[in-house]
Formats: structure tokens, C-alpha cells, sequence
């Protein structure tokens, strides 16, 4: 069991990667805080001995309430998984700024609020990991997706940043970088594209990575586990992708 003794806290554990991963670190001994404020989806998914806390993770208040509550039940947090993000599409004259001003908080902030405040404590005890969820389109352009990539492509930023400042207390900090997943942003962005139908905008998504199909939520947390195990001992500043071939074509 890989993360046995160890306190993970997993943001956007209501569904699709986040969910998959916080049911995968469960049954690798992790003793578990999930939030997502999704509250009724939240509740659903809950897991027996976990911390189920609601928060919107874009609000600093809710980020201290939501580490606070887990400090009280765990005293500590060893790993953060930074899942939580949201989804606009559009170029950037059909994004508003309330578009943008959303998908940099959800995405983007949100990583900045959670681990400022966990890496404290992982500092105090000279041990952690960080996760921060990428994505390929933080690598490589996608379109009609000016808010998601340009989130994305700062979220690799922040985490080389993080894991060059951090290093020397002991916490490594990766990201994660997945290719298109089975979960509802893909039909969101499917629907979005203009003057192609969904059906024909999914079935290019799908074929866009050489191995013609789309990733299981499942696939991409075994990956978040890799990152947040000691498997990963040696890798800190990474972007690990999982992409099924799409930036190789």
C-alpha cells in the first residue's frame, strides 16, 4: 500500500479525475480529505473514514476552513492533489472577463490558496508532496480554449517555480499533464466547437491521440499516485504527461 501513514488532501474529489483518484489513494492506505463544492455530489461519493469538507478552493476563506477542519482531524497533511478547475471555451474575443476572471481563479488560484496553505506545515516536518493538475493544452495550444490554456499553461509554471523554492525542505512538486479524459469537459467542449457537430467534434478529439481513444479517469489517477508515492522519490518540477500519443504526432 503506497500511501499507508500518509494524509492526502484531494480538491475536486466529487467526480471524473479527482474522484477516480481519491478512490485509488483510498485503497492505497491514504487516510483521505475531499472537498469539491459540488456539496450534493460531494456527499454521494463520500467515503467511509474520510473528511468529506465542502469549499470552493477559488475563496481563500474556504481554503483555511477546509485545511483547518483537516488539520483537526489529521494534525497534518502530507499530500495535496490540486484537481479542482473549471472549463470555458471559446478564442479570446468570445471569452468575457468574467469568463476569465473565473477559470484563472478555479483553475490557477485555487493552486496557489491550497498550497500556500499546506506547505507550512510540510515545511515544519521537512516532507511533502504537491500535485498540480496540468494538462497537454497548458503544453500545446488548443482551440477555442484561450482561459483553459492559458490556466493550464500557468499552472506548469507555478509548479517548477514551487518545486525549485521548496526543494530544499524536502517537498517535491510535480504536474500532472493528462491528453482528453471521459469526463463531462469533453462533451462541454465538444458542443462548444463552432460549425461542427458534437459528435463529429468528439469523434476528433478521440482520434487526435494515436491511440484513438480518450483516457479513463482511472488511467490518469494512476498516474497522480505515481507522482504523489515515493515511486516518484526522485522527480520534483516535472510535468508528466499522459497523453496517448497527442503531443508526439
Amino acid at each position: 500500500m503506497r500511501l499507508k501513514n500518509r494524509v492526502a488532501l484531494v480538491t475536486g474529489a466529487a467526480s471524473g479525475i479527482g474522484r477516480a483518484t481519491a478512490a485509488l489513494f483510498a485503497a492505497e492506505g491514504a487516510d483521505l480529505i475531499l472537498t469539491d463544492r459540488d456539496v450534493d455530489r460531494l456527499a454521494e461519493h463520500f467515503m467511509p473514514g474520510a473528511l468529506s469538507q465542502p469549499a470552493d478552493v477559488s475563496r481563500a476563506a474556504d481554503v483555511q476552513t477546509l485545511v483547518g477542519a483537516a488539520l483537526a482531524r489529521f494534525e497534518r497533511i502530507d499530500v495535496l492533489c490540486n484537481i479542482a478547475g473549471r472549463s470555458v471555451f471559446g478564442d479570446l474575443l468570445s471569452t468575457n472577463e468574467t469568463e476569465w476572471d473565473e477559470i484563472l481563479a478555479s483553475n490557477l488560484k485555487s493552486v496557489f490558496l491550497c498550497s500556500k496553505a499546506v506547505l507550512p506545515g510540510m515545511i515544519e516536518r521537512r516532507h511533502g508532496v504537491i500535485v498540480n493538475m496540468g494538462s497537454v493544452w497548458g503544453l500545446a495550444a488548443g482551440s477555442h480554449a484561450a482561459a483553459y490554456c492559458a490556466s493550464k499553461g500557468a499552472i506548469l509554471a507555478l509548479t517548477r517555480s514551487m518545486a525549485v523554492d521548496y526543494a530544499k525542505h524536502g517537498i517535491r512538486v510535480n504536474a500532472l499533464c493528462p491528453g482528453g479524459v471521459e469526463t463531462p469537459m469533453i462533451d462541454r467542449y465538444a458542443a462548444a466547437l463552432p460549425n461542427v457537430s458534437a459528435a463529429a467534434a468528439r469523434n476528433f478529439l478521440k482520434t487526435g491521440h494515436p491511440l484513438g481513444r480518450l483516457a479513463e479517469p482511472e488511467e490518469i489517477a494512476r498516474a497522480a499516485l505515481f507522482l504523489a508515492c515515493d515511486d516518484s522519490s526522485f522527480m520534483t518540477g516535472s510535468d508528466l504527461v499522459v497523453d496517448g500519443g497527442f503531443l508526439a504526432r
